[in-house]
């Protein structure tokens, strides 16, 4: 949300290169809790919370997050609802989802709705910073153990795989098409790089004509891609 922030206000104590992150959850408790955690780490400040899905698209508007902690059940307009709003209103808009449970279909659908990726609501501080530091950093968040398995499981969930898709797929080259099943697989460039034994630049530069040839937000969106168009085999 670069641009936004750009002419947008900043908090008092707020130092300008910190990450702003919104927090939004129904419980009181989990709001306060995460913004204690995250306010202890350096280079990052809570700028604001949100108690649901509508509360969080006016906040975004007023106080230009970098990064939406966003849970998804809530009453009103849900987390999945609202990241869908927000990514259409805010094209660079980093939304990382917050969960109970690690197997949630929510989750799936959320990522498919544009979120950079979750994390579970039990991770420890030092998780939870790192992971709003990598979403802000403008990658998702596909640890290749967790995140993976919730997307292999719930892209059995989607339908076969549809003409427009498999018109797209059929844009890319083939080393394209051999970036992108390893993205969906969970690996970094820097690990795709090594696999394919050729300079991570080249493969930043791969992953950039994926995302514009696919119409895509991020690596998140192109591994949902990946299963949905049955590059990857569920399981």
């Amino acid at each position: 949300m670069s641009d936004l922030r750009a002419g947008g206000p900043q908090a008092d104590g707020i130092r300008p290169d910190d990450i702003r992150v919104l927090i939004v959850d129904d419980q009181m408790m989990v709001r306060e809790g995460f913004s204690v955690l995250l306010n202890a780490m350096p280079g990052i400040t809570v700028v604001g919370e949100a108690v649901d899905g509508r509360d969080a698209i006016d906040k975004v508007a007023a106080l230009f997050p970098d990064v939406v902690l966003m849970d998804i059940r809530m009453p009103g307009m849900n987390g999945i609802d609202a990241t869908r709003e927000i990514v259409a209103q805010v094209v660079d808009a980093k939304v990382l989802v917050l969960t109970t449970f690690d197997l949630d279909e929510y989750v799936y659908q959320a990522l498919r709705a544009g979120a950079s990726g979750f994390l579970l609501k039990d991770a420890s501080a030092r998780q939870l910073a790192d992971g709003v530091r990598v979403v802000a950093s403008g990658e998702a968040l596909l640890a290749p153990t967790v995140t993976r398995r919730l997307i292999t499981e719930f892209s059995k969930l989607a339908e076969a795989p549809r003409p427009p898709a498999l018109a797209k797929v059929g844009d890319l080259t083939e080393r394209e098409t051999e970036v992108l099943v390893l993205i969906a697989q969970g690996l970094s460039n820097a690990e795709i790089a090594s696999h394919l034994i050729v300079a991570e630049s080249t493969i930043k530069t791969h992953v950039s004509r994926i995302l514009v040839k696919l119409g895509l937000r991020d690596r998140t969106q192109a591994a949902v891609f990946a299963y949905e168009a049955r590059l990857v085999t569920p399981g």
